[in-house]
């Protein structure tokens, strides 16, 4: 195993701006329903990324809504989002107007281009691994005109079909894998499905955790609240999912935690750690402040991938992959100590 870390990324933008600039392109739209074969280097990919390769323009959410109501249809059968594609399945595409989202495609500025080259912690044949900083999206969805994965796309040509292998919240910083090619993405996501994939993070929560929580095991329910934003809560019914704690740094009003998620459930962490009564700083979707004392107050969410560690695609060999913290994290973490 080779270790790999990462150089300090500051960002400057609100993901808008100087880093972006409209793309005068067409918006993307088909009138006529499309039966689209998949190919044998298609085979294995998920159909909710399927069209979003097919769909370009329309946001994530609209996607995910034809799913749902059957306006997608593989081998005239309704499926999941996560349905994987086989070879010689036949996915029939509804008509759609890209202009329907409201949303505008975005092309890459030149600011913007430099900041995800300068985030690149590893690169080879198979996948780029960024340390994301907080704030930036890693797709295109709703109110969010571009994302991480289609800039990627623009900014060289060997980037083109890069797929995104998991995924992080928008205001979560760290490590991110990206896969320039479907059969590195199938092999990086079947490390992530057999938890092969060693996280850890780091989490700034609210108040003093008590020392004797080291680990939570919590099924965990995903569902959509008014206007299709996506809320989670620990429930019976829903998914397994075991993260581990451990204190690192105690101040007044907040602990520092390494946490290490054994699953990988959408919002699992702070989920977790708002039901042990300790929110993750900055929040405000699970009740959690961004004020942690006179003075100091986080912009974004204080949760940092601090560190993967799994194999990679091409050689097999085992790397574990760091990057240093978001400097908005990393500027609330020094304000804090000043005070003990």
């Amino acid at each position: 195993m080779y270790t790999i870390h990462g150089a300090h990324i500051d960002v400057k933008c609100s993901l808008c701006g100087e880093f972006l600039m409209d793309n005068q392109t067409d918006t993307p739209t088909s009138s006529k329903v499309q039966m689209v074969r998949v190919e044998r280097d298609q085979a294995g990919q998920r159909l909710d990324n399927f069209l979003l390769r097919r769909m370009k323009g329309l946001p994530r959410s609209r996607v995910y809504r034809l799913v749902r109501r059957g306006e997608v249809r593989v081998n005239k059968k309704r499926c999941k989002p996560e349905y994987k594609l086989e070879h010689g399945d036949n996915v029939r595409i509804p008509p759609f107007n890209g202009a329907e989202s409201g949303a505008v495609p975005l092309m890459v500025s030149d600011g913007l281009a430099n900041m995800l080259r300068e985030a690149i912690l590893h690169e080879d044949e198979q996948m780029l691994v960024l340390n994301k900083p907080a704030g930036l999206a890693v797709h295109r969805g709703s109110g969010i005109r571009l994302g991480i994965i289609e800039a990627i796309r623009q900014v060289q040509p060997d980037w083109a079909k890069a797929e995104l292998v998991h995924r992080l919240d928008r205001d979560t910083s760290g490590v991110l894998l990206i896969a320039k090619d479907l059969k590195s993405l199938r092999t990086l996501q079947d490390q992530f499905r057999s938890q092969q994939v060693n996280k850890t993070y780091l989490a700034l929560v609210c108040g003093s955790w008590p020392a004797e929580i080291r680990k939570i095991d919590a099924p965990l329910l995903k569902s959509e609240a008014v206007g299709g934003d996506r809320v989670v809560t620990v429930n019976p019914e829903g998914k397994a999912a075991t993260t581990y704690f451990n204190v690192l740094e105690r101040f007044q009003g907040a602990t520092l935690l390494e946490v290490k998620p054994e699953t990988g459930r959408t919002h699992q962490i702070r989920v977790h750690c708002q039901h042990a009564g300790h929110g993750v700083v900055g929040d405000p979707k699970y009740d959690s402040p961004n004020s942690v004392g006179p003075g100091i107050s986080a912009k974004y969410l204080c949760l940092h991938a601090k560190t993967l560690s799994f194999r990679l695609p091409g050689s097999g060999q085992p790397v574990e992959i760091s990057a240093s913290l978001d400097s908005q994290f990393d500027s609330v973490l020094r304000s804090l100590r000043k005070t003990i």
